[in-house]
């Protein structure tokens, strides 16, 4: 197999059940105010972020975590924007791939509470996909704390 295709494959799928409906939940990844809330990967002091977003198909977005010595840009842009139900986005870092892709589904499971399911493809190795995990979880994470 390819060093590209096994690049290519590499995915990681990470889903949490937050107490709140799909609306709230989903407008929570639009709005810039909680998303600086929630887009850090850590809880704590040093730890920030900056966001712009246009959440519209085609539009971009931009998130700079701010840390105490530095600061880590992603940007992406909009494949879809499903209202209450499905985001999916192109996911641009210093730690993936340029054509690397998130999906966000959103299921209700009762009016107060929402399972979501992120699916990010395409890495240059597993360290990069595994990192991406505990990042997306720590979001996730954040994003309860966000949500309460």
């Amino acid at each position: 197999m390819s060093e590209l295709a096994t690049m290519n494959e590499l995915e990681l799928t990470v889903s949490r059940t937050f107490a709140a409906s799909r609306e709230k939940v989903f407008n929570a990844w639009l709005a810039p105010e909680l998303l600086a809330k929630f887009m850090r990967p850590c809880d704590g002091e040093g730890m920030d972020a900056r966001v712009e977003n246009n959440p519209v198909k085609g539009g971009r977005f931009s998130i700079v975590m701010k840390l105490e010595d530095r600061e880590i840009p992603h940007a992406g842009t909009y494949l879809e924007v499903d209202p209450y139900s499905r985001l999916a986005f192109t996911w641009e870092s210093p730690f993936s791939l340029d054509d690397s892709i998130v999906t966000i589904d959103l299921t209700e499971i009762d009016s107060r509470t929402t399972q979501l399911t992120l699916r990010q493809v395409k890495f240059a190795n597993e360290g990069a996909r595994n990192g991406h995990e505990a990042g997306w979880t720590r979001i996730f994470d954040q994003l309860s704390k966000a949500l309460a």
